[in-house]
C-alpha cells in the first residue's frame, strides 16, 4: 500500500521557507517590534535608577506587567519577570524545594514534563530528594488517581505541565490544582506553551506557581516570567541587587518587557477569534494527513490540545530523515525523536503515551500559527506524501510488513 502522491504544481514548486515549528519559536510582530524600538534606542534608562530617564522605563515596565497579569487573572506584584521559561521553571521548583526541605523532600511531577522541569527534578533527586512521576494515558493526560496516590506526608509540590510541548494534550489543570491545595501542597505549572494560546484564570485553576515566555506568543526570546501568588514567598534563585522586589537580581530587560507586554496584550486582544482559525486549519491539516497517507496516526488527544498543535507518527520511516527531506522542500518542523540532539532514544513523552520506539521514532510535530495559510498546509501534506513514500520505499521494515499483509 502506497500513498496516492501526485505530480502537482505544489510539490514541483519551491517555496518560501513554510514555517510549521511555531510551539519552537514565534516570528516577531511588528506591533512587537515598534514597541519595543524606543528603548532600544533613545529611551535607554535603567529602570532601577531614580533620574526621569529611568522612571520612563520603570513605568512601562510596570504596564507591561499589568497586561500580563490580566492575561491570567493575577495581580501585579505576582508577575515577576525573569529570562524565559526555563530560569521560571528552575526557580520555582529549587526555591520550594530548598525552602520546604525540613517539611519533606517529596515531590510529584509528570512522565510528559518539558527537560527544564524534568532535568531540575533529576538535580535535585542527586541532592537527596525523591521524585514521582507519574504516568499519562495514550493521549498524554496524566492520570488522575496515581497522582493521588503519590502524595505523601512529606510532599512538598505538585509541578504539572499545562499542556504539553511536544503533543499538545491540555492538562485537567484546574482539578490538579484543586488536589493539591486540599492537601496543603504548592502547586505550579509549566505554562510557556498554553500562555496566551488559552485562556488562564490562576485563581480559578488554583495555580500557585507558573512559568511562561514572550517568544511563544510573538514577543521576543530572553524574557519569560513566573506568576507567584502573594502568599507564595519564594527565595531568589539570582542575588545581587533589590530587583523585582528583591526576589530577581539582575538589570531589567526593558526592550524585553515592553515586548513581552505588548504581546501579552495582542493575544488576549486576538485569542478567540485566531484560536478558532488556526483549530479549523489545524484540523484540515490532520485528516487530510491521516486519510491520504497510511500508517499514519495522530499524537496526543483529537479535542484536548493546543490549536497549532500537529503531532503525527509515520510508521515504517525515521523521523530524522523525514524531518530533514521536508527541510529542503522547504518546510521548517520538527521531529518527535531525539536522534537529532545525538540520542539515540525517541522522545520521552511519546514513549510515555505507549508508543513502541519505531513508531515513536517516525513522528513529526508542525505547529501553526495565525499566519499559517491552507496553501501552506496543502503544499505540505503532498510534500509529506512525497518524502514518506520515498522513504517507505527504502525501509526494510516496511517492506517486511507489505510482505505479510500480502499474505
Amino acid at each position: 500500500m502506497k500513498c496516492d502522491v501526485k505530480d502537482t504544481d505544489a510539490v514541483k514548486q519551491m517555496p518560501k521557507t513554510i514555517y510549521l515549528d511555531n510551539a519552537a519559536t514565534t516570528i516577531l510582530k511588528p506591533e512587537v517590534l515598534d514597541a519595543m524600538m524606543p528603548y532600544l534606542t533613545e529611551k535607554y534608562g535603567n529602570p532601577s535608577s531614580i533620574h526621569s530617564f529611568g522612571a520612563g522605563c520603570s513605568a512601562v515596565c510596570e504596564s507591561a506587567r499589568k497586561t500580563i497579569a490580566g492575561l491570567i487573572n493575577a495581580k501585579d506584584n505576582e508577575i515577576y519577570f525573569t529570562s524565559g521559561g526555563s530560569e521560571s521553571d528552575n526557580w520555582a521548583i529549587k526555591s520550594v524545594a530548598y525552602m520546604k526541605k525540613d517539611k519533606g523532600k517529596h515531590i510529584i511531577t509528570s512522565a510528559v514534563e518539558h527537560h527544564a522541569v524534568l532535568e531540575t527534578c533529576e538535580f535535585l533527586q542527586r541532592d537527596g530528594f525523591e521524585i514521582s512521576f507519574v504516568g499519562v494515558d495514550d493521549k498524554g493526560i496524566i492520570k488522575i488517581d496515581e497522582l493521588k496516590a503519590a502524595i505523601r506526608p512529606d510532599t512538598i509540590l505538585i509541578s504539572v505541565i499545562y499542556a504539553n510541548n511536544e503533543i499538545g494534550t491540555i492538562q485537567p489543570i484546574k482539578e490538579i490544582g484543586e488536589i493539591a491545595r486540599s492537601k496543603g501542597i504548592l502547586f505550579h505549572t509549566d505554562a510557556v506553551q498554553a500562555f496566551g494560546h488559552v485562556p488562564i484564570d490562576v485563581e480559578k485553576e488554583n495555580i500557585d506557581m507558573m512559568s511562561a515566555s514572550a517568544h511563544k506568543i510573538h514577543g521576543p526570546k530572553g524574557i519569560g516570567m513566573l506568576y507567584m501568588k502573594n502568599n507564595v514567598k519564594l527565595t531568589p534563585m539570582i542575588h545581587g541587587g533589590p530587583h523585582e522586589r528583591k526576589r530577581r537580581a539582575g538589570t531589567s530587560n526593558v526592550p524585553g518587557i515592553v515586548g513581552f507586554g505588548k504581546a501579552a496584550e495582542l493575544s488576549s486582544i486576538s485569542m478567540a477569534k485566531n484560536n478558532a482559525k488556526i483549530t479549523e486549519k489545524r484540523n484540515y491539516l490532520i485528516d487530510r494527513i491521516l486519510s491520504e497517507i497510511p500508517y499514519s496516526r495522530l499524537n496526543g488527544d483529537r479535542d484536548r490540545r493546543l490549536p497549532g498543535n500537529a503531532n503525527i507518527s509515520f510508521r515504517y520511516i525515521e523521523g530524522e530523515s523525514m524531518l530533514m527531506m521536508v527541510d529542503m522542500k522547504g518546510i521548517a518542523a520538527s521531529t518527535g525523536s531525539a536522534c537529532a540532539s545525538g540520542s539515540l532514544d525517541p522522545s520521552h513523552v511519546l514513549l510515555a503515551i505507549g508508543l513502541p520506539h519505531e513508531i515513536a521514532h517516525g513522528s513529526l510535530r508542525m505547529t501553526l500559527s495565525e499566519f499559517t495559510t491552507k496553501e501552506e498546509l496543502d503544499y505540505t501534506v503532498e510534500a509529506l506524501k512525497e518524502v514518506v513514500s520515498k522513504l517507505r520505499a527504502m525501509s526494510p521494515l516496511y517492506e517486511d510488513a507489505m510482505k505479510k499483509k500480502e499474505e
